[in-house]
């Protein structure tokens, strides 16, 4: 699942927040702080461990405000492990 999260969510630890969230929940793929503001992610896994990871983004971690999370599915491309991501991984 590829998603892309709106709002008031970077300078609140959300990357953090969301790479511990995933790696407790077994998932694989990479955060991201986007220039737009945004943050985007990429969830591997389980399909209800990546619905939990999704219902997780649309409330973030204490100090974000979220306004959207937009989900795409996408076909698995093997990540391994969860990453802290620094430049943009995914085209668009």
């Amino acid at each position: 699942m590829h998603v892309r999260i709106r709002g008031r969510v970077q300078g609140v630890g959300f990357r953090q927040s969301a790479a511990a969230r995933a790696r407790s929940l077994g998932l694989s793929g990479w955060v991201l702080n986007a220039r737009d503001g945004s943050v985007e992610a990429v969830f591997e896994g389980p399909r209800d461990r990546v619905e939990s990871m999704v219902a997780w983004c649309r409330r973030g971690p204490a100090g974000a405000q979220v306004d959207t999370v937009e989900e795409e599915k996408e076909t698995p491309r093997g990540e391994r492990g969860f990453d802290i991501a620094f430049a943009q991984r995914h085209p668009g």
